[in-house]
């Protein structure tokens, strides 16, 4: 019995799933740094502190809202990964 796994379907949900795992706390991060570079420039104020508290906050943040939703994908792609390897390696 041959089995055979199209490697470019699970190279492309591999970035699928790299892009869902890092975009929330990257979006959210980009959202605060330039709601922080709008104020600072609005204001004049330079502070280097100031632009990092809100981009770490808004990145936790993101983690804590979207945790849930990271897990349930790697999960459901690990699973799916598995399934290859057996479906590849089994007899």
């Amino acid at each position: 019995m041959n089995h055979t796994v199209d490697v470019h379907e699970i190279l492309r949900q591999t970035l699928v799933v790299a892009v869902k795992m890092g975009a929330p706390s990257l979006l959210a991060s980009l959202c605060a740094g330039v709601l922080v570079s709008l104020f600072q420039a609005m204001t004049q104020i330079n502070e280097a502190t100031l632009s990092f508290v809100p981009k770490f906050i808004a990145a936790i943040g993101a983690l804590l809202l979207t945790g849930s939703f990271m897990y349930s994908t790697l999960n459901t792609y690990a699973h799916t990964i598995f399934d290859q390897m057996i479906l590849v390696g089994g007899s």
